[in-house]
Order: structure tokens, then sequence, then C-alpha cells
């Protein structure tokens, strides 16, 4: 899609919220690919005392069947499930958590248009909190929400309607941008208007998204200067 084509796909005089994800959205999703499936399999085998190969089946079995639930975000949850401390394992490769392009001059742009900007995620908390530590891009951001507030995550209709009683945005009014297909499903079911999609968010993997209107890159739905 070429940039003045991707334009079309917002109407900013239509907007007054902009809903954000943030893993693969404004962060490179590489940092969270990594660790989960090289990282956290070679730390494992190293404290479990088991190869690698025992390791990444183990996990993937365990992981694959909550896929979509609260549970599967939860840090927590998998800090007990694996016997082991995932944020500070993450800590150990934080040097990896990298801003995705145009993103801080498209938060910019849009504070300048005074539209509300709030990030919706479905990272826990302690990973929200190394992410923002890192990046700093709470700064640029109104109000930051975690699925795990509200017991639900994006997957849910539960969410949106938490969300929607908490800020009072018109979902006719609103942008949503995520990475993950079902996610976009679930705010289109809920009734927010305007969907984008992002094509690659690891920027190691190549992956287009078909299910809804998608991006590369902010710079291709830049709001004017």
């Amino acid at each position: 899609m070429t940039i003045s084509m991707a334009a079309q796909l917002v109407d900013w005089d239509q907007i007054d919220t902009v809903l954000l994800d943030m893993d693969g959205t404004l962060l490179d999703l590489h940092f969270d690919n990594f660790f989960w499936l090289e990282h956290l399999p070679k730390r494992y085998a190293e404290i479990h005392k088991v190869d690698f190969a025992t390791a990444t089946q183990r996990l993937t079995e365990n992981i694959k069947q909550y896929e979509g639930t609260l549970q599967w975000y939860c840090l927590e949850f998998w800090s007990r499930q694996m016997d082991v401390d995932i944020r500070s394992l993450k800590v150990e490769i934080k040097h990896k958590i990298q801003i995705r392009p145009h993103v801080k001059e498209f938060l910019s742009r849009l504070r300048k248009h005074h539209k509300k900007c709030l990030l919706v995620t479905n990272a826990h908390p302690q990973s929200l909190s190394l992410k923002l530590e890192v990046t700093e891009i709470d700064k640029d951001l109104d109000i930051i929400i975690s699925s795990h507030e509200f017991n639900q995550p994006k997957e849910a209709q539960e969410f949106w309607h938490a969300l929607q009683a908490r800020e009072h945005f018109d979902p006719e009014r609103t942008l949503f941008i995520d990475d993950t297909a079902r996610i976009l499903q679930s705010a289109q079911t809920f009734g927010i208007r305007h969907l984008i999609g992002i094509h690659q968010p690891d920027s190691q993997k190549a992956r287009t998204m078909d299910a809804f209107p998608a991006i590369h890159h902010f710079d291709e739905i830049m709001p004017p200067a």
C-alpha cells in the first residue's frame, strides 16, 4: 500500500480518541518473540537442568493451551507454572526492547491535534512497567491501561465495555490500532468504527494482515503537521 492510499484509511476530522496496542504496534514484537521462543527456553533449560529441546517442548505445550486468555499474558502465572522469575529473565534482554519506526512522531502529532491517546494492552503490569522504563513512551500518552485491570483480555467483550464505562469514548469516533486480528475483531464486534492492523509487528519476521486494513508504519497515516 502506498502512503497516499494508506492515508485514506483515516479521516482525522472523524477521530477524537485513538486506542493503541503496545507490543507489535508501538513496540517491535521481536523482543517478545525472541524472549518466549529463544531466551526463555534457554534459561529454563539452564535453571531446571534439561536440554533445550525438552525445555522448548514443555514451554510450547504449556503456553499454547492458554492462548487468547488473560493467563496467556500473565507473568505471575507463568512464573509459577515454570518455576522461574519471568520478569527478571526479561530484564536480561531488555536492550532488545525497541520502539517501532515513526511512533514518536505519530504520538507527538496526535497530541498537537488534541486527540485523546490511550495505550490499551494485554501486557501484564510487570512487563508493561519494564517496557515503559526502557522506552518512556508513556510521556507521549494520555492514559495507559492494562487489560489485567479489568480481569479480561482485549479478546473479550467485557474488556471493551469496562474500558468504555471508564473512559466514555465514542466508538463511532474512535480509532483502534493493533497487530492481532482476533483483537481487532473483538473491537469491531463492540462497535469501534475505525480499525487498522499492522503488517509486520516483528521487524525480523515477514507477515501481512489481510483481515483488516493495515499499515507497515505510522508514517502512512501520520496526521498533518
